[in-house]
């Protein structure tokens, strides 16, 4: 126990929130106390972002109450729950990439001294040094944030969290952009909290994370509350019935296709950020290629590279035997080539745009007719993706950003899928997106695979990996360490090539 700290005891009763045709939540009960980890489950838009945004201040909830320390109150306001040491680690990082680590960290609170309040720097290196000993990071407090990986933004966002002494540290979807090791030691980070008397809201859709680290698990589905878990009883196939109200009875679909035709090979490939080192790579049509890897090994940079987003050091790039000349995005897609990125907010959508209009992007120019779009033509395409893809969504016009994770990654995929491509890279295809959406998109790769679509999957989920693919290649350090068949599919064996 830290000496001085006072544990949290924090309950949530009847919690309602209501917008205009829309009802947030209705009558939501949570309690969480200080040296206890509780894991909030459910699907994109079954009401876990209203509640945090209730916790936080951000929001007033239109009916119940919340109840910290005995004391009673209708609501919060962001400065009060700071106040009562509510800290948040939010999955979408906005770091300030023009400072340093210990800039972001102390935002806000920075230490000054002398009479003219100058900024003490080795004071602030000083409290923040042992935070990032904590988290084991591989970066250190003077180094810059544009210079740090979506994973180490990750951390570096937790460790802003710690730096505030909370009582309550709310994660959301922690996890996503970490690798197995980055996550295995954020677990014992959260356990190691839990026994100092932090309590921990634990939000995640990596639902073998919540079984392994949470003492009690609430579910929300359609912004009420679904059931709970404790202790033994938390387990997937259980939070899986809860979170969707059915049985998913074969997650990953265990269906091995048939090796055809190479369709995408690389030979020699070399990519700015690795150009000691080269890629040897064949991808056939109908097989499901997993690319593994930790965070840093090259992975998306061969992808960005492939699709011609980077530019390419060496090598040569052939699909469906034809060599690329110039590596650029539109020789790319001309030749049947896709890309789903990594980042689909800021690399795959255009938030503002309507969905229709983000998914007629790639292919206006055969909606067109001498230079102007036909909206007629453009919304029938889009009609067309809503319903193949299940997109949730009141009208195709509604603005991209309006939408859940899971339905923008399905819009994403709208739009190149409108292209027919002959290959489609993914690029971490579920990071962010809840298991009835994983689910969909499993089933919409294997159903491409069927069709003859040769899919280069990039993904840092282990089970996602050895649950998918046909093949999985190894990368470190910008190379292919080795290749698994899918016999040889184990999370040591990847492991084994990932690390040397």
């Amino acid at each position: 126990m830290i000496p001085g700290f006072e544990k949290i005891s924090l309950e949530l009763t009847r919690v309602t929130k209501v917008y205009p045709g829309v009802v947030a939540l209705q009558d939501v009960d949570l309690s969480i106390k200080g040296g206890e980890i509780v894991g909030l489950i459910g699907e994109n838009g079954a009401g876990k972002s209203t509640l945090m945004k209730v916790l936080g201040g951000a929001i007033s909830p239109d009916g119940g109450d919340i109840i910290i320390d005995g004391v009673r109150t209708g609501g919060l306001t962001p400065a009060e729950a700071s106040a009562l040491g509510i800290a948040f680690v939010h999955q979408e990082l906005n770091p300030f990439s023009n400072l340093d680590v210990t800039a972001n960290v102390l935002l806000g609170r920075e230490i000054t001294s002398g009479p003219l309040r100058l900024l003490d720097r080795r004071a602030m290196v000083a409290k923040v040094e042992p935070i990032l000993e904590t988290l084991g990071t591989r970066f250190g407090a003077s180094d810059s944030v544009a210079d740090l990986s979506l994973a180490d933004q990750q951390l570096l966002e937790i460790a802003r969290a710690l730096s505030m002494n909370a009582r309550l540290v709310i994660l959301d979807e922690p996890t996503s952009s970490l690798t197995l090791s980055e996550t295995d030691r954020l677990l014992q980070v959260m356990r190691q909290l839990k026994d100092q008397g932090v309590a921990i809201l634990f939000i995640s859709h990596r639902l073998s994370e919540v079984e392994d680290v949470a003492d009690r698990v609430v579910c929300l589905r359609d912004g009420r509350n679904a059931g709970a878990l404790v202790g033994a009883g938390i387990r997937k196939d259980r939070m899986v019935r809860m979170m969707i109200g059915r049985d998913v009875g074969q997650f990953y679909e265990k269906k091995p296709h048939q090796l055809r035709e190479p369709v995408l090979e690389l030979q020699g490939v070399r990519t700015s950020t690795f150009p000691g080192s080269h890629v040897d790579l064949t991808l056939h049509a109908g097989e499901i290629l997993g690319v593994a890897g930790l965070v840093g090994a090259g992975r998306t940079e061969l992808a960005r590279a492939v699709f011609g987003v980077e530019p390419l050091v060496d090598g040569t790039i052939r699909l469906n035997g034809r060599e690329l000349q110039t590596h650029s995005v539109p020789e790319a897609i001309a030749a049947g080539l896709s890309l789903v990125p990594e980042n689909r907010k800021e690399q795959g959508l255009l938030l503002d745009f309507a969905i229709c209009a983000n998914i007629s992007l790639p292919c206006l120019n055969k909606l067109s007719r001498r230079g102007v779009v036909d909206r007629a033509r453009e919304a029938t395409l889009a009609e067309s993706s809503r319903d193949r893809l299940s997109i949730k969504t009141s009208a195709i016009t509604r603005a991209a950003a309006e939408l859940s994770g899971g339905n923008q990654q399905k819009v994403v995929l709208a739009k190149w899928l409108a292209m027919k491509p002959k290959v489609l890279i993914f690029d971490e295809p579920t990071r962010g997106i809840d298991v009835g959406a994983k689910a969909e998109v499993y089933h919409l790769m294997q159903a491409l695979a069927d069709e003859g679509v040769g899919i280069l999957m990039i993904s840092s989920d282990m089970e996602e990996v050895i649950g998918v693919s046909d093949r999985v290649a190894v990368m470190r350090r910008g190379h292919v360490s080795g290749i698994l068949g899918r016999d040889e599919l184990t999370e040591e064996n990847i492991l084994r090539l990932a690390v040397g």
